[in-house]
């Protein structure tokens, strides 16, 4: 487990960007946290560092937002889904293996996240601007990342 803290939106975006440094292709990155602790600027750093930076947003009305870089990246918010009909009907298992998936709100389809699932839980602290990262699955990058 690797832990980061950002005290910032610009290192938010920058830790995205290292662990998009090390990202092979076909990852599922699920994000946990509370409203406004980071999660969309987090994706926007992951996706510049993938060498896409057209404009990151939440896909909270879209479900999935679709960025062209290195590798697809899909861009999912589940804040709406809530049973396993709502997410077979966004699409969800179509885009695996097709590229990175990153998704908003992995709380809401947490029986869907296989063991090879990137997870990072984003924890706000008192200070509005200071987020803890806490991330899963990509321990034998510790050196990189951090």
């Amino acid at each position: 487990m690797i832990v980061f803290t950002s005290q910032s939106v610009k290192q938010t975006e920058y830790l995205g960007e290292k662990i998009a440094s090390v990202l092979k292709g076909c990852e599922v990155i699920a994000m946990f946290g509370d409203l406004g602790a980071g999660k969309t600027a987090f994706t926007r750093g992951l996706a510049k560092g993938l060498g896409f930076s057209d404009g990151v947003s939440s896909p909270t009305f879209a479900i999935v937002n679709e960025y062209v870089g290195k590798f697809n990246i899909y861009h999912f918010d589940m804040y709406r889904i809530k049973s396993e009909d709502d997410l077979y009907s966004t699409g969800f298992y179509d885009y695996l293996d097709n590229g990175v998936l990153i998704i908003e709100w992995s709380e809401n389809i947490e029986y869907a996240l296989d063991s090879n699932t990137i997870r990072i839980k984003i924890n706000k602290t008192d200070d509005e601007n200071t987020r803890v990262f806490t991330i899963e699955g990509l321990d034998e990058y510790e050196d990189i990342i951090t």
